[in-house]
């Protein structure tokens, strides 16, 4: 029996850890200058700002134990599915102290509006002005190179990963063959100066299955007039007289970017964003009481921003849960994995699909057979979905 490995941690997880210690330390930093600052010149202000700040650290704090815990631990047999969704765990733990604090702030917002109090107008806005900054700092320094994802976190609105567009040369003509698939069913689109009647199409699988399509004029191209089965994985023989020509077509399914996304670092860049919404609309606030005497708008800013804070805290904590609680991860691909299984008569009794790390699923299945098919033989057929990072089948006989 093939071993293989349980570490299912996500792309570019000790590059993340390391980011997220850097911002720990501008935090910290920040945390100690504030609190000095404070006690030294008497701003309780910037005391109570740097206490807030050691909230958003304990965050952080927490979201680079977990990487450094899941990294360390990363092979461990005691975890059977690896630590991969150790970043979840993290995560939804970071959306609960994420939602404690927009229930403080509300509360003392509310407070601020049946008492309120005195501002210190200009001491106020500097510490606000220089809280975004950090902020600002920290949320890149989190998110540098998190846009793309590594190419992989992107929605996809079709899972093709292939290169859908290849040019062959053909009894002196020069073609391009794609598969065209924008909003319509998929078909082969050519681009050729030859009539579709002279053209002859013909798809040859991996599994020697064969299927010729017809074409006609769309317009400046051929169309086929046969949709394309999936999955759009073959050879496709071009053939004019006595003249060939073959294009492969290569897929390489992706899970959607939910899959992939590392919810730790999410968490931990929802605290530095939401601490930077809030700072902005502190600022605005404090900026319209100190013009206009509208002493009220103080506290309106921090029910805002309170309020934006426990919408993203919602949404961590439903994300994260579902993962904690092995909801499907991604519903299409569970059905282009069932269309893939159930072909030549197989038939699909049970499959489970679940994400055990950023970027790793794992799938349990039972499949019905009457040809003599192993266990192997659908692994093989199953490589292409590179998402699948651990796959148990069970084959049984009809």
């Amino acid at each position: 029996m093939e071993s293989h490995s349980h570490v299912f941690l996500g792309e570019g997880h000790e590059h993340a850890e390391r980011r997220t210690w850097w911002v720990i330390w501008l935090c910290g930093v920040m945390m100690v200058l504030e609190i000095v600052g404070g006690l030294l010149f008497g701003s309780i202000a910037l005391v109570a700002d740097g206490l807030h700040m050691t909230t958003h650290a304990g965050a952080l704090l927490l979201a680079a134990l977990a990487y450094r815990y899941a990294r360390r631990h990363a092979t461990d047999a005691r975890f059977t599915f690896g630590t991969g969704k150790l970043g979840d765990l993290a995560g939804f733990t970071s959306a609960i102290v994420l939602a404690m604090i927009s229930l403080l702030i509300m509360w003392e917002a509310v407070g601020r509006l049946l008492a309120p109090t005195s501002i210190a107008f200009d001491e106020a806005i500097s510490i606000a002005c220089l809280g975004l900054a950090v902020n600002i700092a920290s949320a890149w320094l989190l998110s540098g190179g998190e846009h793309h994802h590594h190419g992989h976190a992107h929605d996809h609105g079709h899972d093709h990963g292939h290169d859908d567009r290849h040019s062959a040369e053909l009894a002196g003509s020069h073609l391009t063959v794609e598969i065209h698939e924008d909003g319509v069913p998929p078909r082969f689109r050519i681009v050729t100066s030859l009539p579709p009647d002279t053209l002859a199409v013909e798809t040859i699988r991996l599994d020697g299955r064969r299927q010729a399509f017809a074409l006609v004029d769309a317009g400046g191209n051929l169309e086929s007039v046969e949709e394309i089965p999936e999955p759009h994985e073959f050879t496709v023989l071009l053939s004019h007289g006595p003249a060939s020509a073959a294009v492969r077509f290569e897929e390489h399914t992706h899970a959607h970017g939910s899959a992939h996304r590392d919810n730790n670092m999410r968490a931990a860049v929802v605290h530095v964003i939401a601490d930077a919404a809030v700072s902005v609309l502190v600022i605005v606030g404090l900026l319209l009481a100190r013009t206009f005497g509208w002493l009220w708008m103080d506290p309106v800013a921090g029910l805002v921003g309170a309020f934006v804070i426990a919408s993203w805290a919602y949404g961590l904590v439903r994300d994260t849960g579902r993962i904690l609680m092995d909801m499907n991860p991604d519903a299409h691909l569970t059905e282009r994995l069932r269309r893939e299984i159930e072909t030549d008569g197989d038939r699909l009794t049970d499959l489970h699909v679940w994400r055990i790390g950023p970027g790793h699923l794992a799938a349990v299945m039972s499949v019905a057979t009457g040809n003599a098919r192993r266990a192997e033989d659908y692994h093989q057929r199953l490589r292409r979905f590179s998402t699948l990072s651990h796959v148990t089948v069970e084959v049984h006989s009809l």
